[in-house]
């Protein structure tokens, strides 16, 4: 089980930190190195719950183990819910020597990254993600936080885990549309960083969709030493790490007017990147045959091609316009330069953005590039 075992190393001097990336690791790798003190508590949601709780205690041995089982969704990721966390802390009279692990998903891990950066003024904490988006994207890098009605990740803090453990069999009881909702953020390291990576996964894609050990091993892998390696770079996201966000203001967009939850994550940061693709041609920054090929792999990956019925571009402006990227009320994109080569830019042409708007927006559909 071991054989395809990778590992790599998030680059941050003393603050550094491993990602053990392999196959049947809940319940055999030993996670209690990493453990400063003598007490654990893993936060979890009721769908990982019974699917992988039992396992995960098993790699801490010698440890005491404490566990909180969060509701599941992306309308959970509030205030109200992160006091769940804070009140077993507290009931179990847990101190600054506590470890925290985030069992499950995107919204477990932000929720308890954000909950050990704000207990007792920050304690440890370790990622077990168990979708492929958390593997590949929001488990690594410390950015961690919950939504507010009018914006996504809008509260949160920046605190870096001990380790991130990646078991690819956590994969086999996701449903195909958790799937393709963390192939949009695999896809994406492909367009702004690695060309090579995005023809790897053009011939790949269909081992991917069907969940084979290595190319999930290989993707996987290739997608952590991207982000690894841009987080080095710019913990903070004061300049390079921005362009992780391809396709994620336009998505975010998405996600705030549907409802926290009604669509994935991935899901429309798929839609944004296609967008993103759109409006990087209009400006004259790739060709139509790239624009056609960063469409054409995210379509492989079954993700949606239009944003959610009734949205509009007036819509996308208004919930745009509070995006974390903004400064000083200036719209901030991340376009494509090249595949492989994303920047973020201000100098964004609103008649053309206008008409990728109205060419994304089911009522408005039809316009000609």
């Amino acid at each position: 089980m071991r054989d395809s075992l990778r590992e790599l190393k998030v680059e941050l001097g003393d603050r550094s930190y491993p990602i053990v990336i392999g196959q049947g690791l809940l319940g055999s790798y030993d996670l209690s190195p990493y453990v400063r003190g003598s007490k654990v508590m893993i936060v979890t949601n009721e769908t990982v719950a019974p699917l992988y709780l039992e396992s995960a205690r098993a790699c801490f041995p010698g440890k005491q183990v404490d566990a909180v089982v969060l509701p599941d969704g992306e309308k959970y990721k509030d205030w109200q819910t992160l006091n769940l966390i804070f009140d077993r802390l507290l009931e179990n009279r847990h101190s600054r020597k506590t470890t925290l692990v985030a069992l499950g998903g995107g919204v477990v891990g932000d929720m308890t990254g954000f909950a050990a950066a704000s207990y007792q003024r920050g304690v440890p904490f370790i990622q077990i993600p168990t979708t492929l988006l958390s593997q590949v994207d929001s488990s690594v890098g410390g950015k961690t936080g919950i939504n507010h009605p009018l914006g996504k990740n809008m509260i949160g803090a920046f605190h870096q885990p001990e380790v991130v453990l990646v078991d690819t069999d956590s994969l086999r009881t996701l449903p195909p549309r958790e799937i393709s909702a963390g192939l949009a953020e695999v896809i994406k390291y492909g367009l702004i960083r690695d060309k090579d990576f995005l023809a790897w996964l053009e011939r790949e894609m269909t081992l991917l969709i069907d969940l084979d050990t290595p190319a999930l091993v290989e993707a996987i892998y290739r997608s952590c030493a991207c982000k690894a390696e841009v987080v080095a770079q710019d913990e903070r996201e004061g300049g390079l790490r921005a362009i992780l966000n391809l396709g994620h203001t336009f998505g975010h967009a998405i996600e705030t007017f549907a409802g926290y939850g009604n669509w994935l994550h991935g899901e429309a940061v798929g839609t944004g990147m296609m967008m993103a693709a759109d409006l990087s041609l209009r400006q004259g920054m790739i060709t139509e045959e790239d624009r056609a090929r960063a469409v054409g792999i995210i379509k492989r990956a079954h993700l949606p091609e239009l944003a959610p019925a009734g949205m509009n571009p007036d819509d996308f402006l208004r919930l745009m316009a509070v995006d974390k990227k903004n400064v000083d009320g200036s719209l901030r994109l991340v376009l494509l330069r090249s595949l492989g080569d994303a920047i973020v830019t201000e100098a964004v042409d609103m008649q053309k953005l206008d008409a990728t708007l109205r060419n994304f927006c089911s009522d408005t559909t039809g316009v000609e590039v």
